[in-house]
């Protein structure tokens, strides 16, 4: 009987095995670029950036598309400037490669690139009442390296403050909402505590800084020697320079860490947390595999075994924290970090720059 259990055990063991193996393969297989498709003869050109398969920034085509005409809820704009982020890069790669679940199994499903834009609202839906031809808007739209994106009324796109650029307001949905959400959602931050951002130089770090003191925080950040005088700038109460300092070693602690970069373990962390204090964890390490899927692991083991909370954060893009930081940027309390501007025509060599790591603050992709 034994014999047989083990026989049986074996068996789902090995068809797992193979099961696995199999789903890697298919979710890791690259196909070739497809030929692009044909234009109707009668439509209406535009120029954007796509990508009909995975790769590096080669794979990435300036070309002529057709204009996307909007849906009875949908706010066609036209992009004045838009912004990288490392999503997409991500998407371009089709890395992870889990998530080619959902963007699409050997070739991506929708070829657009670009998410965070802002413009001026050229046309509406018959059933759009908060926006009108030649409003200034700002959000998330997919498709947003082009001369046009078309963006539901009701998901991604708000007013831009009359005051901030389009290239100060294209920097700020993806990255600026992920802080928002980081420090407010899952950090539950309160006026008076101490806060720690990790990473305070970078697109979503520049933002936390700011947010976090706005929220009423004592902030202290944690950068490279070139970007202090930057993260000071921000606001921040105190520097770590990571090149010569370790803020786990420093016998401070805080209430709050959002942890962009991970150079330190999730049980160092811990160490410097109060004790009711909360780490979270926002992005991940590049790879294919398991290296993005490691601090998260690691998070759920040790979740048990320490009295601080250790919180992952999927940002959701929503118009009400849209208009939130519409209102931090119109107020003054938080503005943009742009380090470089790049044409729409050099959206590949724009995101090269991005994956080298290097950007302080954001990317930004001008029309004009």
């Amino acid at each position: 009987m034994i014999k047989w259990i083990r026989r049986i055990v074996g068996g789902l063991v090995a068809l797992l095995v193979v099961a696995v193996a199999a789903l890697a393969l298919v979710i890791s297989r690259t196909s070739d670029c497809p030929p692009p498709e044909g234009a109707s003869l009668d439509a209406e050109m535009m120029t954007a950036v796509i990508y009909r398969c995975y790769g590096s920034p080669d794979v990435l085509e300036v070309t002529e598309v057709e204009k996307p005409v909007p849906a009875d809820n949908e706010v066609l704009v036209k992009v004045r400037a838009a912004s990288v982020n490392p999503l997409d890069w991500h998407y371009m790669r089709g890395s992870p490669y889990l998530m080619r679940l959902s963007s699409g199994l050997g070739k991506p499903d929708d070829p657009r690139m670009g998410v965070d834009f802002a413009g001026t609202v050229e046309a509406v839906g018959s059933r759009v009442m908060r926006f009108k031809p030649g409003d200034e808007v700002f959000g998330r739209g997919d498709g947003a390296f082009a001369e046009y994106v078309v963006v539901s009324e009701e998901r991604g796109v708000v007013h831009k403050p009359a005051d901030v650029s389009f290239e100060q307001a294209a920097a700020v949905p993806i990255a600026a909402i992920t802080a928002l959400q980081a420090l407010r959602d899952k950090g539950e931050l309160k006026a008076g505590q101490k806060v720690l951002i990790n990473g305070a130089s970078g697109g979503v770090g520049t933002y936390a800084v700011q947010i976090a003191k706005a929220m009423g925080a004592e902030v202290h950040g944690v950068c490279s020697t070139r970007n202090l005088e930057l993260v000071r700038s921000l606001g921040a109460d105190h520097v770590w320079d990571y090149r010569n300092e370790d803020y786990t070693e420093s016998g401070e602690t805080y209430d709050l860490i959002v942890d962009m970069v991970g150079n330190h373990s999730i049980l160092k962390n811990s160490r410097v947390l109060s004790d009711n204090g909360k780490l979270v964890l926002v992005g991940g390490p590049k790879g294919n595999w398991i290296a993005p899927l490691k601090r998260p692991i690691a998070a759920m083991i040790l979740s048990p075994f320490v009295s601080q909370e250790l919180e992952l954060l999927l940002a959701r893009i929503n118009k009400g924290d849209l208009k939130q930081l519409a209102e931090y940027l119109e107020s003054g309390a938080m503005r943009s970090v742009i380090d470089q501007e790049f044409a729409l025509d050099e959206v590949p060599d724009a995101i090269r720059y991005s994956e080298a790591g290097r950007a302080r603050g954001k990317i930004i992709i001008s029309s004009d």
